[in-house]
């Protein structure tokens, strides 16, 4: 492999999309000290390295109780334009051409926060992000898992209002003690009103949460995905329908998935024909976004730039793309090689 340095560049300026990455996980220390200042909300955090600081935890409840408390701090629709904008302009640095970010309207619901101040601003922002960055987008909306299934619906009604501006719904939050059965009627309800369905199974869930999600869900995506390897009938399954995976190495280590990147599946899932691709998550916490994830796996398992061009190729492939966009990445992704 080339050099560290040469890598990242590599890796920087090759066209990618992001399919997994939750807008309130991009809440860096500066932005929420800032808007909480602005709201006039006490944090207690005296600056911002005693915040940075706090982004510690030791598994997925101890990091959902922090997400949580800092998405405390977004209250009006111009704090959710500037929480997206800032990850759209690291984005537009970065050279990722499309994006499907994750929102969590039940986070703000329950804090008094109206559905529409939430995707108003997370709608500009991305339009401004298509018009200023030519980076296109379909925005996923995710339902908690660890709250109610009527909530869910509750939600999903209440969505039906931005139909046309929400490409898909997903399920994120802490799988145990949540598996996908719990949501059946919600995701049937989704499908028939059109929306994309994705789901969070084989994080910290068993290798059937997969199965499940794709039989009784009828998801097109898993997110993350990881201890399918677990099953061998479950990773036949996956590369006979090109299933994609969106796989986050550095919030799978970060959340003690696995304790550290060596022991990552990443490249076994790609050698098993997987339809795999990286992406960042909650890279506020999680210490790094997307071309920092293609570099820790570099590091730590042999991730060739061949393998980042396939990744990126594969990001493209399972994007909500039309055919004709996706082509067209596809495209950028050709000239990029055949310039470098």
């Amino acid at each position: 492999m080339q050099d560290r340095a040469g890598f990242r560049e590599f890796v920087r300026q090759l066209p990618k999309a992001e399919l997994h990455l939750h807008l309130e996980g991009t809440l860096e220390p500066e932005l929420m000290l800032a808007l909480a200042e602005r709201n006039g909300m006490p944090l207690p955090f005296p600056d911002v390295a005693a915040a940075r600081a706090a982004y510690a935890f030791d598994d997925l409840q101890s990091f959902l109780d922090l997400y949580y408390a800092g998405a405390a701090v977004l209250q009006t629709e111009q704090d959710f334009y500037d929480l997206t904008r800032a990850y759209t302009v690291r984005a537009a640095q970065e050279n990722i051409r499309h994006i499907e970010p994750f929102f969590d309207p039940q986070t703000h619901i329950s804090r008094g926060i109206p559905f529409g101040i939430a995707i108003a601003g997370i709608l500009l922002a991305l339009e401004d992000a298509q018009e200023d960055f030519g980076i296109t987008s379909r925005l996923i909306m995710c339902f908690l898992r660890d709250l109610s299934a009527d909530d869910a619906m509750h939600t999903l009604q209440t969505a039906k209002l931005y139909h046309s501006r929400i490409a898909g719904v997903g399920l994120d939050s802490a799988e145990v003690g949540n598996p996908p059965e719990k949501f059946v009627t919600v995701f049937e309800e989704a499908g028939m009103l059109g929306f994309h369905r994705v789901a969070h199974a084989g994080e910290e869930g068993p290798a059937s949460y997969i199965t499940d999600s794709l039989d009784m869900l009828g998801v097109e995506r898993i997110d993350h995905g990881v201890r399918c390897l677990e099953d061998p009938g479950v990773v036949a399954r996956l590369v006979r329908e090109r299933i994609p995976l969106t796989v986050c190495p550095l919030s799978n280590v970060k959340l003690r998935v696995f304790p550290e990147m060596a022991e990552h599946p990443l490249r076994r899932m790609l050698d098993a024909g997987l339809l795999v691709t990286i992406n960042s998550d909650d890279p506020a916490y999680f210490g790094g976004y997307l071309t920092d994830n293609y570099v820790a796996v570099a590091d730590a398992l042999d991730l060739t730039p061949v393998d980042a061009v396939t990744l990126a190729r594969n990001s493209f492939e399972a994007s909500f793309l039309e055919t004709q966009e996706k082509d067209a990445y596809l495209a950028e992704i050709d000239a990029f090689i055949a310039g470098s």
